[in-house]
């Protein structure tokens, strides 16, 4: 039962990042003052993806945020709510690859794709969380894993996310025919 609470507060999230996201999409095309606003939320996305590539940690802003959300949740998952709660708060943990799917999720382009894409994030983290102390003990024990402990993780996740976003410019102002003064 855990590890099923993750995978639906995943689900439940990438789902409400992604009509989030729609809804700002739709009234972005219904309104032209709107676009260059769209436009600069795909280069801010750029731009975090650039931070997580180049530093390998999310911004310090972010993690005190979800630290902040951790606090008002945490005393939600104690007893009697059970091990399906308990993994369901996973979803609402300071984790900056988790926040970086969930920007992923909003740009998939509807709920269900927001809720498939974090549901597929949530399968790879709980192969972790049932394997991957074991491997994890195995390479650290091989010499050159020990030195990357999870960066190299924030800069892959930060190329998908750089990935995702310049695809998402590239349509926005391309494919679109947006006006010069968006560009």
């Amino acid at each position: 039962m855990f590890h099923l609470g993750p995978l639906a507060g995943y689900a439940l999230a990438g789902a409400m990042a992604a009509w989030a996201m729609d809804r700002l999409t739709w009234l972005t095309q219904q309104a032209a003052a709107l676009r260059p606003a769209w436009t600069l939320l795909h280069v801010a996305v750029l731009a975090w993806a650039a931070l997580l590539v180049l530093q390998a940690r999310q911004p310090a802003w972010i993690d005190r945020a979800g630290q902040w959300l951790w606090q008002r949740v945490a005393p939600w998952v104690r007893p009697p709510g059970g091990l399906f709660s308990t993994g369901m708060a996973l979803a609402c943990m300071p984790c900056g690859l988790l926040y970086s799917a969930l920007l992923v999720a909003a740009l998939s382009g509807d709920p269900g794709r927001g809720a498939l894409a974090m549901v597929c994030f949530g399968l790879g983290g709980t192969a972790w969380l049932m394997a991957g102390q074991w491997l994890w003990q195995r390479l650290r024990r091989g010499g050159p894993a020990a030195g990357l402990r999870g960066a190299w993780g924030v800069r892959i996740a930060g190329l998908m996310l750089f990935a995702i976003a310049a695809w998402g410019l590239w349509m926005d102002v391309f494919h679109r025919q947006a006006q010069p003064w968006c560009l």
